[in-house]
């Protein structure tokens, strides 16, 4: 079953403020993207940095920095329990429909069943770390260029 290309498409890091921790990703040459995202229905405003380009057709991978909106948000409890840092690595697939019927099919825990809608208007799916090994995995849908 081919469910790709997958590749990483970002990793996402949990912080108290996101201008906390935005002038390290900038001394590294990452490029931040052009505005933050909140997105209600997490209850989390993004702001993204790009690694460089290796070639055309290669995907660039991003750093993702998540704030809560709230206490009582995913990521404010996970800022809570565990403090700042790696809250999720982020899989970029063909198709996610399709990889998440044959994820269900062998067994795995998901946290979302059907793709909704993420930051940017990419359409993800959360993947429960007790399958996973202890990492929370988020799949997104890349758009299928001709």
């Amino acid at each position: 079953m081919n469910f790709g290309p997958v590749h990483i498409d970002h990793i996402g890091i949990a912080t108290h403020h996101l201008d906390d921790h935005t002038s390290f990703w900038r001394l590294l040459g990452l490029v931040q993207g052009d505005q933050d995202e909140t997105v209600s229905d997490q209850g989390v405003t993004t702001r993204f940095f790009s690694t460089s380009s290796i070639g055309p057709s290669t995907p660039v991978a991003k750093i993702e920095l998540l704030e809560a909106t709230g206490k009582d948000t995913p990521i404010g409890r996970f800022l809570e329990k565990r403090g700042p840092g790696v809250q999720q690595v982020c899989l970029s697939v063909g198709d996610l429909e399709g990889l998440l019927a044959h994820l269900l099919d062998n067994g795995v825990r998901l946290i979302d069943e059907q793709p909704r809608m993420g930051a940017g208007g990419k359409l993800i799916a959360f993947v429960h770390p007790a399958s996973t090994g202890g990492v929370l995995v988020e799949l997104t849908q890349h758009d299928i260029t001709p």
